[in-house]
């Protein structure tokens, strides 16, 4: 029976699948600037209560603002100060705060004048443009959740579109309005109207990412398509480098965003270079249009197509999709013991290891005192821990290597609060080193988590257990937030649940070089015999379906 890799495979290795390959790669970029801006855009800035112009001696104008204690250092309050009419009173009496007038006894209000923003490090965010400060204080955190919720929403519906409509249109129409979205959104004259763009751009930064991967899978072959993924995420991590050096110079956040859109117009080349799928194309019975583009990628690499390409394909396929006679759905990832077993720790493990890494990726304040030099140094991780993870799937069991990443990663952000301030260098290292792991960790378990679901299921249990485990991502801004209560609070939230999820990962079956299960029978078969604590001699019947 000859499959479509073995019809196509006369096109070989040319010239078109490395534009294929550079092209598809290149529109990872804005996402990668894009996805992480709000660190920029959304960053906090010191600020107090605002004091209008008034009749103050310069003591009672110094005074006006109280201080308060925050991680064992004084500061002055952000959120309230002391009654203007009184603080005014007293000055025209000439008395000296402090000494004629006991600062403690005096009558608080809040900032009904505003607030004063510093302009040291930026000169506007969205937090001193809309005023997300104390009682508003909640907003900084929910504007980052909008965008993944946006993410998640994406990840459900956007493989539904591509599926429907077709690859190559559905990356062309997200590519336009995630530039557009992200365009809008730097005229934002509200803070609801900065989330509703921002989940826009949230849904079309998803699609444009999973469809550029499922159509850089399907067009390329060979070698080209095993390092694909590679390529994908090392220009996402590019991109995600290029952020900071753009912020460093542009320190407004609307203009901000106009710089972060710029790179999409260089993708545009797209619409004329990149065919759609051919695959996709003849799965939904146009052979011809699928035919034509296989020999304009045949004559773009000098090899001569033979006279028909699909005919043997086209007759064996017919068989090869006849209705299967069971159908399985989502119910099926808990209906036995199992199963139900597997889900469960992959989505918790998988969950773990996304709130982890958002929450050090839009932490990265605290890596360096500098915030450019913290966010470049986090995404720099980025590429080494791709190319690891990469042969990390080629050489290494599965489940130590998941295993390995949340130890790692927990034991780095749990010696970040023993690190003396004096050193504060060697914390730097402590969370560039859980960054790097739990950036190769996420990758890791894409594959983990297909080789665990047998055929009939492993499209549904994969985007199941990614789905729940990009609620993590939407969590992370809010874990990040908990610092106001204490510092460390955040990488101790990180840190516990790293080592719980290494826990239960112990009970995941190895699926390392040997053969994904076809049926859920197989599956159960295999987990009964890899079960890490289970020591018993294997069934015939059992051995035969795991070396089949």
């Amino acid at each position: 029976m000859t499959t479509y890799e073995e019809t196509i495979a006369f096109l070989g290795h040319g010239c078109f699948q490395n534009l294929v390959f550079f092209l598809l790669s290149a529109s990872a970029l804005l996402c990668g600037t894009y996805s992480f801006s709000i660190v920029f855009v959304g960053a906090s800035v010191s600020h107090h209560c605002l004091v209008p112009g008034m009749n103050l001696t310069q003591d009672w104008h110094n005074a006006t603002i109280p201080m308060e204690v925050v991680d064992g250092k004084q500061q002055l309050s952000r959120c309230s100060r002391y009654r203007l009419d009184v603080v005014k009173n007293l000055s025209s009496l000439g008395l000296v705060p402090g000494r004629d007038v006991n600062l403690t006894g005096l009558e608080q209000e809040g900032c009904v004048d505003g607030w004063s923003y510093s302009r040291d490090i930026y000169q506007t965010t969205i937090m001193s443009e809309f005023d997300l400060v104390c009682s508003e204080e909640w907003k900084q955190p929910f504007t980052s959740t909008v965008f993944f919720v946006g993410l998640l929403c994406g990840s459900v519906f956007s493989g539904q579109i591509s599926d429907r409509f077709g690859r190559k249109p559905t990356l062309i129409v997200a590519m336009a309005c995630q530039i557009i979205s992200v365009v809008t959104q730097s005229f934002s004259q509200t803070w609801t109207m900065f989330c509703i763009i921002s989940f826009l751009n949230g849904l079309s930064h998803t699609t444009v990412y999973t469809t550029a991967f499922v159509l850089g899978t399907e067009i390329l072959t060979g070698q080209v398509q095993v390092i694909f993924p590679l390529g994908i995420n090392c220009v996402f991590s590019v991109g995600y480098m290029l952020l900071p050096l753009c912020a460093y110079f542009v320190r407004d956040w609307k203009s901000l965003l106009l710089v972060v859109s710029f790179p999409g117009l260089f993708i545009i080349p797209i619409w004329w270079f990149i065919p759609e799928s051919p695959r996709w194309l003849h799965s939904m019975g146009k052979v011809e249009e699928a035919e034509a583009i296989i020999r304009k990628m045949a004559e773009f690499n000098k090899v001569e197509p033979p006279p028909v390409i699909f005919d043997d394909y086209v007759a064996n396929d017919n068989q090869i999709k006849a209705p299967p006679k069971k159908y399985h759905n989502i119910l099926h990832l808990v209906k036995t013991k199992n199963i139900r077993k597997t889900t469960i720790i992959t989505c918790v493990v998988w969950f773990s290891m996304r709130i982890g890494y958002f929450g050090l990726a839009l932490g990265t304040s605290a890596f360096h005192g500098d915030p450019f030099i913290s966010c470049f140094i986090s995404a720099a991780t980025e590429i080494p821990a791709y190319v690891s993870m990469w042969l990390a799937v080629k050489y290494v069991p599965r489940r130590n290597t998941i295993i390995f990443i949340l130890l790692t990663t927990a034991l780095s952000v749990f010696f970040v609060q023993l690190v003396p301030e004096d050193v504060s260098y060697i914390a730097s290292a402590l969370q560039v080193l859980g960054k790097y792991a739990i950036t190769a960790g996420a990758a890791v378990m894409y594959v983990y988590a297909a080789e665990l679901y047998p055929t009939v299921i492993r499209n549904t249990g994969t985007g199941t257990c990614s789905t729940i485990a990009r609620l993590g991502s939407c969590v992370a801004p809010f874990v990040l937030s908990l610092r106001t209560y204490f510092k460390y609070l955040p990488y101790i939230t990180f840190g516990t649940m790293g080592v719980l999820s290494a826990f239960a990962a112990l009970f995941l079956p190895e699926t390392f070089r040997r053969p994904l299960p076809q049926t859920i029978q197989e599956m159960q078969k295999r987990e009964c015999i890899n079960h890490p604590f289970i020591f018993k001699k294997q069934h015939p019947a059992s051995a035969a379906v795991i070396e089949s």
